[in-house]
């Protein structure tokens, strides 16, 4: 994939639409625990704000470093037109399987969710990052949360890996990353309504058709590069 075949709306679409769905429900818990612990009621508005932003970009720096890296990999790996066109054909497969494991029809990335999130190291350093109230923690705290496993961040990280390129895979992560912002950004003040069980299944309905469609694409341009 290079920037020509990169479909910006898609990501964006997936990304904020997932945030409503696959976010809320994953990430929901963690930031409501951060909030109730480290924001005061004492804090101004503009402190709370400035709060939940230093997390955010913890996790959109977090996001790109993550790009950067699969970007490395799939430049690494796309030796030839066939090469190419063979790996373009398991990214889009393995989206598929991501999409189908958003809708709850196979457990694909249920294992690999919850591999990370168990581990007695993250347990502690979350524990260290709770206590504080600097803004240093908010940023550390939303770093955390970024490489902890997730599979939008996966379906995201294997498309910035299909770039070929580090620098647009740190891209398409940061995209990622900056459209899921407005709806954990606001979820402190709408948390009933984004974490309501109808409102998250359409839009995690949404997002996994959305993937899938994609990921039937990127196979289809590896299959068109295999038959050239």
């Amino acid at each position: 994939m290079t920037i020509d075949t990169i479909d910006f709306t898609a990501i964006i679409s997936v990304a904020f639409l997932g945030s409503l769905g696959h976010c809320i429900g994953m990430c929901g818990g963690f930031i409501v625990a951060y909030s109730s612990a480290k924001i005061d009621s004492s804090f101004s508005k503009t402190r709370q704000f400035f709060s939940h932003l230093a997390y955010n970009l913890g996790r959109i720096f977090s996001y790109v470093i993550l790009g950067m890296l699969f970007g490395f990999v799939g430049s690494v790996i796309s030796f030839s037109s066939a090469s190419t066109g063979y790996f373009y054909f398991a990214v889009g497969l393995l989206m598929v399987l991501m999409g189908l494991s958003l809708l709850g029809k196979i457990r694909f990335l249920t294992s690999l969710e919850s591999s990370l999130a168990t581990n007695t190291f993250v347990k502690r350093l979350f524990s260290l990052l709770i206590r504080s109230k600097s803004f240093g923690s908010f940023l550390g705290l939303g770093m955390l949360n970024g490489f902890l496993p997730c599979g939008l961040v996966y379906f995201f990280a294997v498309s910035a890996s299909a770039t070929g390129s580090v620098f647009w895979g740190g891209v398409v992560m940061a995209i990622f990353g900056l459209s899921t912002v407005p709806a954990l950004m606001g979820l402190g003040f709408v948390v009933g309504f984004l974490r309501s069980g109808g409102f998250r299944e359409v839009m995690i309905k949404m997002a996994s058709f959305f993937i899938i469609c994609y990921g039937i694409y990127i196979s289809y341009l590896g299959y068109i590069a295999l038959i050239r």
